[in-house]
């Protein structure tokens, strides 16, 4: 399993920002300061505001809108699929961070989060990569 650990200022937006995406809450091991959002059976993202967060890491807390620390990547079964998670991002307060990436075989766009973490939503197509 991946857990994935990110600061947020505004819980009730991030919330409501992965929610839009399709994603689910585990209300269990969800509070007032953390939101533990289910993508997958293997993967979960721990949203913690800044006071919890600083409790568990210990650095400063990056401000993801200036710097660049990690890429977060989603994979998607086809570009309708990108393109509809890209479209319920910006619907949801993401922000599109860069041009659309269509290369051949790789279709991907990249958007924040309303904390500025990037998530970058990927298809490549099996039959080029054989």
């Amino acid at each position: 399993m991946i857990v994935v650990t990110l600061p947020v200022r505004d819980l009730a937006a991030a919330r409501a920002f992965y929610a839009g995406l399709g994603m689910s809450v585990n209300e269990m091991l969800s509070d007032e300061h953390v939101v533990c959002v289910v993508v997958s059976r293997t993967i979960c993202v721990m949203l913690l505001d800044h006071a919890r967060f600083a409790d568990v890491a210990p650095r400063p807390i990056a401000d993801a809108h200036a710097t660049a620390q990690v890429l977060l990547c989603l994979t998607a079964a086809d570009r309708c699929d990108v393109d509809a998670l890209a479209q319920a991002a910006l619907a949801h307060g993401g922000t599109e961070v860069r041009d659309v990436q269509d290369d051949g075989p790789v279709y991907a766009r990249a958007v924040s989060d309303p904390d500025g973490h990037v998530w970058e939503l990927l298809h490549t197509d099996p039959a080029a990569t054989a």
